[in-house]
């Protein structure tokens, strides 16, 4: 249900500019809303997947895209030479080309741009400090909400869905599916160049470093694989019960800036109960998909 700080979900408004392989944001405008294709893969991959990500949230969540409140998609494609990432940077999308060699244009990943726009939700309702387990948890909203926008627009159950995110991105050299797999943590790539995908399963296999702002892209592996047990227990639409949980958690307010695992956990734990009732399966599905992960509540 829209809460009172929303907006009535209304259309996108999307803005694409082409950086032409600089880095000076935004750059020359190509492509705005309801303007035809440009006939440029990444301008018009990147106006999609804006798209698709703007009706996720008001489709399935009633949100008025990603602020809450109908803020404007923007997007700069052709960012940087051979640049090798996509992001958000507090206000719009930006993305590479890749580097040809490891990586393809990183606007080819739907999950991938609601990956990176999940991170402006994040930053409008939890705010979820970016180091350590908070960081992870913030890199799993992210995997989350990147899944579930390829879910929702690909209309696939939780059983149908890949739990891949980044699938595509990886050019043939590469021995690799994806960045990283909710299902199988620690099994999306395994290359020469690359190394083994390094994400732990469960909490038995935490990884404690102070890379990665302390391992926020590896640790994100344990409640991303959480959420993807309980949608696969629940079955059905991803972003409807197991959907509803996360997010309702998310913009609760109930979340400190330095939010640890458990504390995330029992905070689902009571938007189960809070949604379903206590003692519903859903409830008693999210508890064991923590205990699986072994996050203690």
């Amino acid at each position: 249900m829209p809460t009172a700080r929303q907006a009535k979900p209304g259309p996108p408004k999307r803005t694409i500019y082409d950086a032409g392989s600089t880095e000076a944001l935004p750059g020359k405008l190509v492509r705005k809303e309801k303007g035809p294709a440009t006939g440029d893969p990444a301008a018009d991959e990147a106006y999609d997947g804006l798209g698709e990500t703007h009706a996720l949230y008001a489709g399935a969540f009633s949100r008025n895209s990603i602020d809450g409140a109908g803020l404007k998609l923007d997007a700069t494609v052709h960012y940087g030479e051979l640049y090798d990432n996509a992001f958000w940077n507090g206000s719009q999308m930006v993305f590479g080309d890749g580097d040809g060699e490891i990586f393809q244009r990183f606007t080819k990943s739907l999950s991938v741009i609601g990956h990176e726009l999940a991170h402006g939700v994040t930053q409008y309702t939890a705010a979820l400090a970016y180091r350590n387990q908070a960081g992870a948890l913030n890199e799993s909203m992210s995997d989350v909400f990147g899944a579930l926008v390829e879910q929702y627009a690909k209309k696939q159950s939780a059983a149908e869905a890949s739990w891949l995110i980044g699938e595509g991105l990886f050019t043939d050299a590469v021995q690799g599916t994806a960045l990283r797999s909710m299902r199988a943590p620690g099994t999306a790539y395994d290359d020469d160049v690359l190394g083994k995908d390094p994400q732990p399963d469960s909490m038995d296999k935490y990884v404690r470093t102070t890379a990665d702002n302390g391992g926020v892209h590896i640790n994100s592996g344990i409640p991303n694989r959480a959420f993807s047990l309980l949608a696969l227990e629940l079955g059905g639409k991803a972003w409807e019960a197991p959907g509803q949980i996360w997010y309702n958690t998310l913009t609760s307010g109930v979340l400190p800036a330095t939010c640890t695992f458990g504390r995330f956990a029992k905070a689902t734990v009571a938007s189960a109960e809070e949604l379903f009732g206590a003692g519903s399966h859903e409830h008693d599905a999210v508890r064991t998909a923590w205990e699986t992960v072994k996050v203690k509540l």
